[in-house]
């Protein structure tokens, strides 16, 4: 305010001046009028009064309108009020029913509360019944991962053995964790809604006493344990084989009709929540507990955010499901797990001598297949197969011996056929490189056993030659060839 004050002082002094030149006839400027900072002053002060008195005609009429519409509501209550006695004096079964006995009078109220929505509020029927579902998937995820983890244990049965167990233990810690300790389950929070006490009409929502919170944990998680432990001892005393006795037959049909009974009030009590919306279950209705939203101020849109998020990740695994197949990821892994291996040889074992095999089993004998070898053994390297040898005495065993032997067209190397031909055909065309020696082989072929094989003559070759050169029809070239052979061998005896 000083600062509002000092510049609206300047202000009125730097005008002054330019008031004196526009009137000439002025000699002295404004001697009779208040020094400037009391009328910027008392301006101010009027300003703040006009703008406290506005404030309170605004609060005033916001209450004013408050008023006007409950009172329009109160005016449409009564008016709903005074048209439903007016059909209920009209009806004469009503008036029949309201001469019957206290307990019997009551009927008439009791089909008013269920055949008319009087009364009651709005309330989220979609997001209790999503609750619910909410709370079922939660539970059977839980369960699901505790099997898995018990899977291993007590032979892999253990999890069926006590599944009543643990639906007991995972029920109790999360009715400790949702409704004792926040008035909601995980469904109920997700869907923006709590527990709340229908016994009390009031406007302001109140929290559900502790004794109904007891009666419900206590039928919720130990009543579902008992039902499934009475239906369990049943199923085990008939076995079908042998004739129940009469006792079993009774409390299996007294079973099958308090389950019916629950079946069909549960039914009843859904149809009554889908026209009002106040209790979703048959346990709700009967402790007086109804899911509520903490506050009205809660958005009716629903959002399919997550629904957009599910189909694009659909389509995504739909394309990569049509386009793996047409991109060969298996050739591209093979690909890459070769030079992979290539690279680690030649970090390991340094550039390649010449004549010198640098494969992975190189240092492997002949008589060793050498994927046989790779197939039965853990070591890769020669120190580890010494050590090994040094151990066992030899290198390899029976069962990596050489079975059926076939070779590699390029480099020669000896191994099993199944072994070859098998890795050969999974390569599918691409090559396979050799253990032994590194090479890129696409065929192979048996082996030869190192003969070596005859050049056998053309089946069509002919001579030509003179007359005088044949001898007793033998040339006389292939004579002298024939002579200066077995006289060699005659030399080589005498040596």
């Amino acid at each position: 305010m000083h600062g509002l004050t000092s510049r609206g002082a300047r202000f009125l002094n730097s005008s002054l001046p330019l008031q004196q030149n526009l009137n000439p006839h002025l000699k002295q400027p404004f001697t009779n009028c208040q020094p400037p900072t009391d009328t910027l002053r008392n301006n101010t002060q009027i300003l703040t009064d006009r703008l406290h008195a506005q404030s309170q005609m605004t609060d005033s009429s916001f209450v004013q309108a408050q008023r006007r519409v409950a009172a329009r509501r109160q005016t449409r209550e009564a008016e709903a009020a005074a048209r439903i006695a007016a059909q209920r004096q009209s009806s004469r079964p009503r008036a029949n029913l309201e001469r019957l006995p206290y307990p019997l009078n009551r009927i008439g109220s009791a089909w008013d509360a269920v055949s008319t929505r009087e009364g009651t509020r709005p309330a989220f029927r979609v997001g209790q019944v999503d609750a619910e579902l909410l709370d079922v998937e939660l539970l059977d995820i839980l369960k699901d991962q505790v099997c898995e983890g018990l899977k291993y244990f007590g032979g892999g049965h253990l999890h069926d053995d006590w599944s009543a167990e643990i639906m007991l233990a995972l029920r109790a810690v999360l009715f400790k964790l949702t409704v004792w300790d926040h008035d909601a389950t995980y469904g109920a929070a997700l869907q923006n809604l709590k527990y709340t006490d229908a016994r009390n009409d009031a406007l302001i929502l109140k929290a559900p006493s502790k004794w109904q919170k007891s009666l419900y944990g206590l039928v919720t998680v130990f009543g579902s344990y008992g039902w499934t432990r009475w239906e369990d001892w049943l199923l085990e005393h008939d076995d079908g084989y042998d004739e129940p006795s009469p006792r079993l037959k009774r409390l299996s049909r007294l079973t099958s009709a308090l389950s019916t009974m629950h079946s069909a009030a549960a039914c009843v009590s859904f149809l009554v929540f889908l026209l009002h919306g106040r209790y979703r279950t048959l346990l709700d209705r009967i402790l007086r507990m109804r899911l509520a939203p903490p506050t009205s101020q809660v958005s009716r849109e629903v959002s399919f955010e997550y629904l957009n998020r599910q189909l694009v990740w659909h389509a995504f695994t739909e394309f990569l499901l049509f386009v793996l197949p047409l991109i060969g990821i298996q050739r591209w892994r093979r690909w890459l797990t070769r030079t992979w291996r290539k690279t680690k040889d030649m970090i390991r074992t340094g550039p390649q001598e010449e004549g010198k095999a640098n494969g992975e089993y190189a240092f492997l004998p002949e008589r060793t297949c050498a994927i046989c070898y790779q197939d039965q053994n853990n070591a890769t390297s020669e120190n580890e197969v010494m050590a090994a040898a040094v151990s066992s005495g030899v290198v390899g065993s029976a069962q990596t011996d050489i079975t059926n032997p076939y070779e590699t067209i390029s480099c020669g190397c000896v191994y099993c056929f199944v072994c070859l031909a098998t890795r050969l055909e999974r390569e599918e065309g691409e090559g396979w490189t050799c253990l032994r020696c590194g090479e890129h082989v696409k065929e192979c072929k048996p082996w030869s056993g190192g003969l070596l094989e005859p050049s056998a003559k053309h089946a069509s070759a002919k001579t030509v030659a003179f007359s005088d050169d044949i001898t007793g029809g033998v040339l006389v070239d292939e004579q002298d060839d024939g002579s200066l052979v077995e006289s060699m061998s005659i030399a080589s005896e005498q040596a």
